[in-house]
């Protein structure tokens, strides 16, 4: 017996990834029913201006939302989360004990942020925040317009922005780095130095190599009881801060599909075409699927690859092994202290760093990383015009054109 006909499909996920895959779809001329599964209470937000423009208070947390979110064709259960999947039934069971039946599901559940270890932060401590949700940047802004000193803990891509948002706002504001150099794991030692320099040329100060040993409620006259005002690091010292924000990367949210029989590794384990099971495909943060440009897995926690995976994905659903395989370019960006920073390629540990236009010097460059005489990625900082043509330079990888958002 063939499979049962696609009459509905469930995603599991409101954010990003799963409302791109409802798009996605309908696009393809897919008529039957479409449920999104959102944990949060509200219509998805865009996340990139979580820390920027939001965080700046310069957009209204409305002004976030994302776009088509309101007039998808898809029903919406918003304020549940996933609990379990079935994979043969394709069933998904929610928090509150009911179940949404399937004949296909899109597993779009993103990441969630790593926090410090209860040993080193009390849990109930005040001011002390992590940004990925819209509630998130509401309780963080709040927090910014009444303090004057924030430490973030992580020089990621996420707690750079926020150094920049709140330098932008005034704030006195110090970065503490476990790295020697940050974002080198992503970037490289030598192009983590430049990052590094674009802090501290904005006043920002960046300790890196220094471990935080705890978190302590503030002891000075007129400090709140039970709000975070001391920070302990590991080498003995210490320092002052009204606000903590931690961005130390986040993990995939797949610890609901414990029981689901999908293979979990640092994600949902997919194939080249994001199918994790018949019937069953990821997109977005939590996939980790087959790149056949790299042939290697590969798991990506950027924007770009959020909505064009989602995209796959549905027409994996609908069309199986008919469908393309996804092997794009990846891609993402980043924009603090007014730099646009933008990644294309993927580098590996030993790359060649090379600096092909211009100079770090003026803060406009772009700096390509090889493997003997093959280019594998290109770094472009304040150089936006020149991605298409990076874009070909790397199509060697079998990609896709990625979008700027």
């Amino acid at each position: 017996m063939g499979q049962q006909p696609l009459r509905r499909v469930t995603i599991v996920g409101g954010s990003l990834a799963g409302l791109r895959a409802a798009e996605a779809l309908r696009r393809e001329g897919y008529d039957g029913v479409v449920r999104i599964i959102g944990a949060e209470e509200h219509l998805p937000f865009d996340r990139p201006p979580l820390s920027k423009q939001v965080l700046a208070g310069t957009w209204e947390p409305a002004r976030a939302q994302l776009r088509g979110a309101d007039s998808v064709d898809a029903e919406w259960v918003l304020g549940h989360r996933a609990t379990s999947l079935d994979v043969a039934t394709h069933s998904v069971t929610l928090d509150d004990g009911s179940r949404v039946d399937a004949d296909g599901v899109v597993i779009a559940t993103g990441a969630t942020p790593r926090r410090l270890p209860a040993a080193v932060a009390d849990p109930g401590l005040e001011g002390v925040h992590v940004l990925r949700s819209m509630a998130d940047c509401v309780a963080l802004a709040d927090d910014l317009a009444r303090s004057e000193r924030v430490t973030v803990i992580g020089a990621g891509f996420i707690g750079s922005e926020v150094a920049s948002t709140a330098k932008g706002r005034g704030l006195e504001v110090t970065i503490l780095e476990a790295l020697p150099v940050p974002l080198e794991r992503v970037l490289g030692a030598e192009m983590g130095k430049v990052c590094g320099r674009l802090h501290i040329d904005n006043g920002v100060d960046l300790r890196p190599a220094v471990a935080v040993a705890g978190l302590e409620a503030g002891s000075a006259a007129g400090a709140a009881a039970g709000r975070v005002g001391r920070i302990r690091l590991a080498d003995g010292g210490a320092i002052d801060a009204d606000v903590v924000v931690v961005g130390i990367g986040v993990t995939p949210d797949t610890g609901w599909l414990q029981t689901s029989g999908l293979t979990l590794d640092n994600g949902v384990v997919c194939d080249a075409r994001c199918q994790a099971a018949p019937r069953v495909v990821a997109a977005g943060d939590c996939a980790r699927w087959y790149h056949t440009g790299l042939a290697a897995l590969l798991r990506v926690e950027h924007w770009t690859n959020a909505a064009e995976q989602a995209d796959a994905a549905a027409r994996t659903l609908l069309h199986g092994t008919a469908a393309p395989v996804y092997s794009p370019v990846p891609y993402f960006w980043s924009d603090q202290y007014g730099t646009k920073i933008q990644f294309v390629g993927h580098n590996n540990p030993g790359d060649t760093v090379a600096i092909v236009e211009g100079s770090v010097d003026e803060g406009r460059f772009v700096a390509t990383y090889s493997q003997g005489e093959r280019i594998t990625a290109a770094l472009l900082w304040n150089r936006p015009a020149r991605i298409p043509y990076w874009l070909g330079e790397l199509a060697w990888l079998g990609g896709s054109p990625a979008r700027d958002g």
